[in-house]
């Protein structure tokens, strides 16, 4: 099973890629980690792209790419998903050439749906607990909010993290996102149009981000067969 996964910041795809991958047992292959494991190892493309980070600049796509199908292939036995790539129009067309090259088939694209404001509330709404930091506490959603200023689950002192506070840099991030001309979401529409063409072969699923972990979680697993 080849999955996509879509979503802004703060829809919990992360947390829903987590639960996928210990129901079905695939690879969840975030896009930053590769970067971090092919630069750490110091490979041929990990070398290349360092060269681009270490100037600021964003490592073109002729690199990423086959990054990203290397650790599909070498990770990816049982099936893999794919989390935080492509992020936009021109990184889709070009993951979806490669992919075909290869003759990976992509079983399902999921997207969580998710409102700008509720998804930037629910980045700024998180607190770290000292004890534990898994321990879910989000002043803005009723399920997982804290006991006043301790952690709902084991009393421990809260914290937030300095870049959920800071809104600028929330929005420009949403802002690629949302962005359905060329950014991220004109991607995951991209592959929706190549599942609608694809006669039931890949599956687009479009979940609605603002239930609870278990809705989404129950909706989503009820669709991947």
């Amino acid at each position: 099973m080849n999955i996509l996964i879509f979503g802004p910041n703060g829809s919990g795809k992360g947390t829903q890629g987590a639960l996928i991958m210990e129901k079905y047992g695939v690879a969840h292959i975030e896009s930053g980690a590769v970067f971090r494991q092919h630069v750490g190892q110091g490979t041929e493309l990990g070398k290349k792209a360092k060269e681009y980070m270490d100037r600021g600049e964003l490592v073109p796509d002729e690199i990423t790419i086959p990054m990203i199908l290397e650790i599909l292939k070498e990770k990816g036995n049982k099936g893999w998903l794919l989390d935080g790539f492509p992020r936009n129009m021109e990184q889709a067309r070009k993951l979806k050439e490669a992919l075909d090259k290869a003759g990976m088939h992509l079983d399902y694209v999921v997207e969580i749906v998710l409102a700008r404001e509720i998804a930037r509330n629910r980045i700024m709404g998180r607190r770290l607990c000292k004890n534990n930091n898994n321990h879910p506490n989000n002043i803005f959603i009723d399920a997982i909010k804290p006991n006043g200023d301790v952690c709902r689950v084991c009393g421990g002192e809260l914290s937030a993290r300095a870049d959920d506070q800071n809104e600028d840099a929330i929005n420009k991030r949403h802002d690629i996102y949302y962005n359905t001309e060329n950014g991220t979401l004109a991607a995951a529409y991209y592959f929706k149009d190549v599942a609608e063409k694809s006669a039931g072969k890949t599956v687009y699923i479009a979940l609605e981000g603002s239930g609870s972990i278990d809705s989404i979680k129950d909706t989503l697993l009820a669709q991947l067969k």
